[in-house]
């Protein structure tokens, strides 16, 4: 019987696509059946006009400007075509279908889109749209309102409305094909068609018209057209595997570097590593001049201790990349075009990494960032590198110290260093990555009184651009001399490294720089053991750990001790290309085709934050007491957070709220990166009502002897089981008893 009712609803719902559809199933009028017959006729050349028109439109958009993109078009004429012919080769399945019109329809927008996608990333950044960007579409709407104006957002929007708009229209109003669809000389046709174009990649290839390896992406964007790139850096990722690979291969290899050498440490000093976002010296800018020097403290260091050029993987962007590099020893230029192992491999396997060769020495690896703890999947990556915790900027109570443009300052970072140094007996790594530098750069001045003044930029938007980032530099500089106090203050053996993970994005080349190129930031390495120096040594970002960790005198580590002893050789590149495929994509030969590092239970947060009362002030607002909130703390009412205010590090306010008989509350670390997801958060408080009460304001009363909006609620809060299982913020463990403050 049930079934008729089904019935029914389905004849209705197809009456009304039916009708909705109709212009589908009707006579279409002489003139624009003769239009359709037309179409149909010509549907070839026709199809590859508007794929050349359509192409030139996104390179427009990419190029943002209409005479570069016909200059593109005029020196480059055979990449112009092979792109729009890969656009038109993305059309081609049109032709097994009916609905003919609304699937072109449908795959031009998306090249539209993803064209206008990447006209507005390389307005704000040097990088443009890359495959591994795809996955992280959350990360970057996070970030949309710190890149771009308000407006343009609103036009963004009102533009993807009105894209689905006309596509819903589409897939109704569009024409559907009506002639017979031969699919034996279709799918031939199609296939051959593939084929062809495969012949005509290759033939680009062989000529260097095309190239499958981009030494610098957004130039490789440039030569070779957006559909290609893109293309390539979401279809060639991961390492190749290297010619001849097999186990008696790596053994080889290990044979040839030999056995490590013991350490002859008698104490291990902590060591900390400082990755300094778009730092590097600007005034190995040639034509730029400034009222004083804005890094005496870099520079004073750099004459002590040993420092020189860093060469990293990127320019203008890709902060993780270089981070990867840094903290692993393995080089980017095997992976694929524009490839970033934090969005790839990382989030899936654990990787040989410095917290752990140097978590079996007996360090504990300590991850502080002043930014939010999802971005480039850090929350994931850090526990598959081996760090103990992680302390993002949902753990730090300085959220409010930020720069001009919203960015955390990098200061910020010294107490939460200082707490991972502080929270182990023995020896310590620390790898801090901060944001202070982080651009876009404003192109109006925004700083009233700046310490540094700035000139000889080619426009007053590139002065007020470059004042800006040196001023925010300045203060890095600043940070990092008191740091160095700091550590040294504690009377403990310390080496810290600083280096910068790229140049900023300010359209710099090799020509405006007095010395080294566009891939080159800067370094420190710092000490208070006595280590010699080396000044003027330039070193690049995967092989700098081995040489930190040399000079100290750990020789540990697989891919550290091969730098060491291979990096004059003459198959250098080649085994080391050999390793990293064998250790991220391979049968593992090198530590006997089984994985020694297993994934870390991280912990968020270096201090336990911790819930301990709840005080009702008023009917529905409330205070909760504990210890180490930030502003991302917020109220949990069973797995439902609520909007609460940040008073200070031990108290909470919460307003609006009603508690049931039997819910826990906790207080989470919202993430913020606006995802709305809770990170962590405390053991729980199980609510109860005592018995006859009919509100919890009555049952506090009642139960202290007090009155007033202030009275204390622990007389209806009682802690949670002590066998309950809670995710918090030091790591996934058994709640224990929490003792409302007084009972």
């Amino acid at each position: 019987m049930s079934k008729a009712p089904e019935k029914s609803l389905l004849k209705k719902i197809r009456g009304f696509l039916k009708k909705i559809e109709g212009d589908h199933d009707r006579e279409l009028s002489p003139e624009r059946q003769k239009a359709v017959d037309f179409c149909n006729r010509f549907a070839v050349p026709i199809h590859l006009v508007v794929c050349v028109l359509l192409y030139f439109c996104i390179e427009w958009m990419s190029r943002r400007s209409f005479t570069q993109a016909a200059a593109f078009v005029n020196d480059r004429t055979k990449v112009f075509l092979y792109n729009a012919l890969l656009i038109f080769m993305t059309t081609l399945p049109a032709f097994l279908l009916r609905r003919r019109a609304f699937f072109r329809c449908l795959i031009g927008v998306i090249w539209l889109t993803l064209g206008i996608a990447n006209g507005i990333i390389l307005s704000n950044r040097v990088t443009p749209l890359t495959g591994p960007d795809m996955t992280t579409i959350g990360e970057a709407m996070s970030v949309l309102t710190k890149y771009v104006s308000l407006p343009i957002q609103i036009l963004i929007v009102a533009g993807l409305i009105l894209a689905v708009l006309f596509l819903i229209v589409m897939s109704f109003r569009a024409p559907r094909y009506r002639g017979k669809r031969s699919f034996k000389v279709i799918v031939p046709c199609l296939l051959l068609a593939g084929a062809a174009f495969f012949g005509l990649t290759r033939y680009l290839l062989d000529a260097r018209q095309l190239s499958s390896y981009f030494g610098n992406i957004a130039f490789a964007y440039q030569d070779y057209g957006f559909p290609y790139c893109l293309a390539v850096t979401i279809l060639d990722t991961g390492i190749d595997e290297p010619e001849d690979y097999s186990a008696r291969l790596i053994d080889e290899i290990l044979s040839e570097a030999g056995e490590a050498e013991p350490d002859e440490l008698t104490e291990y000093p902590d060591i900390i590593v400082v990755q300094l976002e778009s730092f590097f010296d600007a005034t190995n800018v040639g034509w730029l001049k400034f009222s004083e020097d804005p890094y005496p403290n870099w520079h004073a260091l750099t004459k002590e201790y040993t420092s020189g050029l860093y060469t990293v993987p990127t320019v203008g962007a890709g902060t993780v990349n270089t981070e990867f590099e840094t903290l692993t020893g393995m080089s980017l230029r095997y992976f694929g075009a524009g490839e970033y192992p934090f969005k790839g491999v990382l989030r899936k396997q654990t990787c040989e990494s410095a917290p752990y060769v140097l978590g079996n020495l007996g360090y504990t690896a300590h991850a502080v960032h002043n930014n939010y703890a999802t971005f480039y999947s850090r929350k994931t990556v850090y526990a598959n590198l081996g760090f103990n915790d992680f302390t993002s900027s949902e753990y730090m109570s300085e959220q409010e110290d930020v720069n001009e443009i919203g960015w955390m300052r990098d200061k910020n970072l010294i107490p939460h260093i200082g707490a991972a140094l502080d929270s182990t007996e023995n020896q310590d790594f620390v790898f801090a990555v901060s944001v202070q530098g982080h651009g876009a750069y404003p192109t109006e001045d925004v700083i009233e009184d700046p310490a540094i003044t700035v000139t000889g930029a080619p426009t007053a938007e590139k002065n007020s651009q470059w004042e800006y980032y040196v001023n925010s530099t300045h203060e890095m500089d600043a940070f990092v001399k008191e740091l160095i106090d700091y550590v040294d203050g504690r009377g403990k053996p310390a080496v810290i490294m600083f280096y910068g993970d790229h140049i900023p994005t300010m359209g710099l080349t090799d020509a405006d720089l007095k010395k080294g190129t566009t891939y080159q930031t800067c370094y420190l390495m710092w000490d208070n053991i006595g280590l010699k120096h080396k000044k003027n040594h330039n070193i690049t970002s995967y092989q700098a750990m081995s040489e930190l960790l040399g000079r100290i005198g750990i020789h540990e580590g697989t891919v550290f001790h091969f730098h060491r002893k291979m990096k004059n050789k003459e198959l250098y590149q080649f085994d080391l290309q050999t390793l990293q495929y064998d250790i991220l994509y391979g049968k593992q030969y090198v530590y006997g085709e089984s994985n020694p590092f297993p994934p870390k239970i991280m912990a968020m947060g270096v201090t336990t934050i911790t819930l301990d009362s709840v005080q009702e002030v008023s009917e529905g607002t409330y205070y909760l007491h504990g210890k180490n909130f930030t502003q991302s703390s917020k109220l949990m009412i069973n797995d439902d957070w609520v909007e609460t205010s940040f008073v200070n590090t031990e108290t909470l306010l919460a307003t609006g709220v009603t508690f049931s008989e039997g819910d826990r509350i906790r207080v989470g670390q919202l993430s913020n990166s606006n995802s709305g997801k809770i990170l962590s958060n405390t053991r729980s408080i199980v609510w109860h009502v005592p018995e006859g009460a009919e509100s919890l304001n009555t049952a506090s009363q009642a139960a202290s002897g007090t009155e007033g909006a202030n009275s204390s609620a622990q007389a209806a809060a009682t802690p949670a089981p002590s066998g309950a299982e809670q995710t918090v913020n030091n790591g996934t463990e058994k709640a224990e008893t929490a003792q409302a403050a007084g009972a």
